[in-house]
């Protein structure tokens, strides 16, 4: 669907001129008569029809039979009638040609069996009719603009107006979210609650939102995503946007994995699927908040605070315990403490008492007054070095907090760098607050939240500041490659014995030891020859995955003799554990030098499709999980960062005079890694671990990699 078509659907949802309530009630309490009393209080623009045969009139308002007796053209129709009953009525909305639902009702998908097959009814109708539906199993949708003043939810109030559009795949959530706003002075352009997705989803209304004027904050409760790689493309859009970048904060439940476990390999092991929305996220310049009471945080201050143009943070405050408190958030979550200019010290010094610390975080200690905070603030705003500021106050019998909240909102207009505040207690401090957030002001009931909204915003302003860069693509030999997964295919076998693996890695020009098959003994004393001594054994057969489990492994032979004691203690290792196991032979292997062990993966994950991995390698992988995961293919930029968002890289750059390693051969594997993957859709698990890197500007070598293959035809 094109944008000027989504937005003209949805523009019948948001903006209608008339709404059917199908389904409206006589009976006190009920969601027919909630919701038509919703309509009706909200100040709605338009013109409501009721419909029920039961009833001539509903609050004060005719009915109508039923929705073709309706006299004049219906915008949308919102539907409240028992599930069996939805696909008919539908239908008559088809005849009636509106262009935008809303099905309230529950009993669909959600309940599995005949409700999943009802929903299926559902969308072959509005996919006939060219209809926008939101629902079924929905509380609604509420939109602030005056010019359409629109409450069509039940059981709730009519939202302040704002800045921010919510979207939500629970409805009972929306009830409780809006009951919050209200009391923290939260407004919304829009509120919606999407229900099962029949129809509309989340992708459509970010492109609805893209451009709304009204919208400067998007805001989001998941509990899956249609399209992982669509929501990618169109949120990344919104949030790297050259002339008007909108932040998108999402709430995803379900931090636990959705099946089981796959034990197969290293990263089918690791790779969940929260670990890939965290992926998806980050690829695409989502903030993800870990709770409710986070994303509102974040909320608050980017709907109302300029963005910071950097990182360094001012603290002012009149206690030196919050103080301090703020200081360490703000560095644990990644923004610099300022330090100020000769100017600026030199001015504190004037305007401040000799018992003040005019060190950052400024004491302005506890008897400080309306017009110290005024002159500090003022001064530490025009220091070019801060890009930031976080104000704290501790109320005492001295202060007066309503002066002290509004020389704040006074001197923050004054300035284009975001002020946050926190008034420490509640009913001392409650009048205040209500100035500095009527105004436009967040205020935080803790310096450690204060601090971390702060830091959230720096981090959106990194990522509008990221460098842009492409997905490379490496002249590969491809056809090899094919040659062999489908001959691993023709024979039936999931798993590529290593030999094929790191033919299929050497026809995409990865740096793989020098290896050679070999059938039986004499074969490997030449070939150990031929790649020179030391040299690694290691077992070839379809059925040992985890060699060293199975005793399949020999390392550091030096000679003739130690490759053919080797060989046999090998045959005899892997048939003492598995007498049936079919062995090809051996792979002889040269032995790589000592390097930092990594490793790298990919999981195909069955919606979203092929996730890197990097991390720390060896036997410790699972363990220590320090692994980073993004969807594939990935820009240049991004295989880097997969590399320094780990604590790995420390240890790589080179920790306490340790030489560093080389970074830049490990991101060239991870882009070779991204175009192999996406390539070939068969290739279902990989393992390179671990790859070896050496000194920086010594390159890397892989000793070990495991391919295993889908069911599905190769490309």
């Amino acid at each position: 669907m094109k944008n000027s078509g989504i937005i003209d659907k949805l523009n019948s949802i948001f903006y209608p001129r008339t709404i059917a309530v199908i389904g409206a009630s006589r009976q006190l309490g009920s969601v027919g008569q909630s919701l038509l009393a919703n309509i009706i209080d909200s100040r709605y623009q338009g013109i409501v029809y009721p419909v029920n045969p039961k009833a001539k009139g509903i609050l004060g308002i005719k009915c109508y039979p039923n929705i073709i007796e309706i006299p004049d053209v219906v915008d949308l129709a919102v539907i409240i009638v028992p599930p069996q009953f939805v696909p008919e009525v539908l239908e008559e909305c088809g005849k009636k040609h509106i262009k935008g639902v809303i099905v309230i009702t529950a009993g669909f998908k959600e309940i599995g069996g005949k409700g999943i097959e009802l929903e299926d009814k559902v969308k072959k109708i509005i996919e006939k009719h060219d209809m926008a539906l939101f629902g079924p199993n929905c509380l609604g949708v509420i939109n602030t603009d005056p010019e359409s003043s629109m409450n069509a939810t039940f059981g709730t109030k009519m939202s302040k107006e704002g800045n921010i559009a919510f979207l939500s795949q629970s409805g009972a959530l929306c009830v409780a979210v809006l009951d919050y706003a209200i009391e923290a002075n939260i407004g919304f352009s829009n509120f919606i609650s999407m229900g099962n997705k029949a129809g509309l989803t989340e992708n459509e209304l970010l492109l609805y939102f893209k451009n709304d004027p009204k919208t400067d904050v998007i805001l989001m409760y998941l509990e899956d995503l249609v399209d992982g790689r669509e929501f990618m493309r169109i949120a990344r859009e919104i949030t790297s946007s050259p002339t008007n970048p909108k932040p998108i904060i999402a709430l995803k439940a379900g931090r636990t994995l959705l099946g089981a476990r796959a034990a197969s390999s290293h990263t089918g092991s690791l790779a969940g699927s929260d670990r890939v929305y965290d992926a998806i996220f980050i690829q695409c310049g989502v903030l993800r908040g870990d709770t409710l009471e986070e994303i509102f945080d974040y909320v608050k201050a980017f709907s109302s605070q300029p963005l910071p143009k950097g990182e360094n943070v001012a603290i002012v405050t009149n206690s030196g315990g919050p103080g301090i408190l703020a200081t360490d958030s703000c560095i644990r979550f990644g923004m610099n403490i300022a330090s100020f200019s000769p100017s600026t010290i030199n001015t504190l010094k004037k305007i401040l008492p000799p018992t003040a610390s005019l060190n950052n975080p400024i004491d302005l200690i506890a008897n400080a007054q309306h017009e110290e905070y005024e002159a500090t603030i003022r001064e530490i705003l025009k220091d070019k070095a801060v890009h930031s500021s976080l104000i704290i106050l501790t109320p005492t019998a001295f202060t007066d907090v309503d002066k002290i909240s509004e020389v704040i909102v006074k001197v923050a207009k004054e300035f284009k760098k975001p002020v946050l505040c926190c008034f420490l207690g509640v009913y001392d401090v409650s009048s205040g607050i209500e100035i500095l957030e009527e105004n436009g002001i967040p205020d935080y009931r803790f310096p450690e939240s204060a601090a971390r909204a702060l830091s959230e915003m720096t981090n959106f302003t990194r990522w509008l500041r990221r460098p842009q860069t492409r997905i490379k693509k490496f002249k590969v030999n491809k056809s090899k490659a094919k040659k062999i997964i489908d001959s691993v295919k023709k024979e039936g076998r999931p798993f590529l014995l290593e030999q094929e693996s790191y033919e299929i890695l050497k026809a995409y020009n990865f740096p793989v030891a020098k290896s050679i098959m070999a059938e039986d003994e004499v074969q490997a004393t030449e070939a150990a020859e031929k790649i020179g001594f030391p040299v690694v054994l290691k077992v070839a057969s379809p059925d040992v995955l985890h060699k060293f489990d199975f005793g399949g492994v020999k390392l550091n032979l030096k000679n003739k003799t130690e490759v053919r004691k080797g060989f046999q203690e090998i045959l005899k290792n892997v048939l003492n554990m598995k007498p049936d196991a079919k062995i090809r032979g051996m792979i002889v292997e040269e032995m790589a030098s000592e390097g930092k062990e990594i490793i790298l993966g990919m999981n195909r994950d069955p919606q979203f499709g092929p996730i890197l991995m990097f991390g720390l390698g060896g036997i410790y992988v699972e363990v220590l999980e320090d692994v980073t995961f993004r969807l594939a293919p990935i820009r240049e930029l991004t295989a880097k960062m997969m590399i320094t968002r780990t604590k790995t890289y420390k240890i790589l750059e080179g920790f306490r005079g340790e030489k560093a390693y080389d970074i830049e051969a490990i991101t060239d594997c991870l882009k070779r890694l991204s175009q192999l993957v996406t390539d070939f859709e068969d290739i279902k698990e990989l393992d390179i671990n671990p790859l070896i890197v050496y000194e920086k500007g010594k390159g890397c070598t892989i000793v070990d990699a495991r391919i295993i293959l889908t069911s599905e035809k190769s490309d």
